[in-house]
């Protein structure tokens, strides 16, 4: 079963295409023109083992609002269609990751739910020219294309860039737990209910 997918998404602000493997080996490549938000998708790629590979085209002489928020709209529909029906995943992720002062958690449900609780106090208002309530703004887009429940903390930190990786490599350790392929869950829905 290959656990892959590209998505392509064309507005009259972006031009994105993304392509991921669920089961790949942490390989990326990104032309998004948000160099900081690309040091971050990084991070999804090495610590969740997924390879990704995101363009993106966007209005950025205007500000990178539009292109880090259908990054992440783009990204969640790509990850909607490689999970597919979700039978065999552990479903549910969580990591707890520091980097020097700061520490962050995450926790993710595969739920078809899409919700996002995300409390983090930026101890900037940007990282290099990037607007940090930009990153809200990625998972917001993320869990509503995904269909997951979300919850970010940032639980310790006062310098930004920290802050922020410790995040995005929770993240992506999370997205490694839940997807999973559990060999006792083998064509098992991970639901009572028999659908999620």
């Amino acid at each position: 079963m290959t656990r892959a997918a590209t998505v392509e998404r064309n507005t009259l602000e972006t031009q994105i295409s993304v392509t991921i493997n669920l089961d790949g080996t942490g390989k990326s490549r990104f032309d998004t023109g948000v160099p900081f938000l690309e040091h971050m998708l990084d991070q999804i790629a090495r610590h969740g083992l997924i390879d990704l590979d995101i363009t993106c085209k966007g209005d950025n002489h205007i500000d990178d609002h539009h292109s880090v928020e259908d990054i992440g709209i783009t990204l969640g529909q790509a990850f909607a269609k490689a999970v597919g029906d979700k039978k065999g995943i552990v479903r549910y992720g969580h990591s707890y990751v520091p980097l020097d002062e700061a520490l962050s958690r995450v926790v993710i449900d595969f739920s078809g739910r899409p919700g996002l609780n995300m409390n983090v106090e930026f101890t900037r208002a940007s990282i290099g020219k990037l607007d940090t309530q930009l990153f809200w703004e990625f998972f917001q887009g993320f869990v509503n294309h995904a269909g997951v429940t979300l919850h970010i903390d940032n639980l310790k930190g006062f310098n930004a860039h920290h802050q922020a990786e410790t995040i995005f490599k929770a993240f992506g350790r999370a997205l490694r737990m839940a997807l999973e392929l559990d060999p006792r869950m083998a064509g098992v829905m991970p639901s009572t209910k028999g659908c999620l």
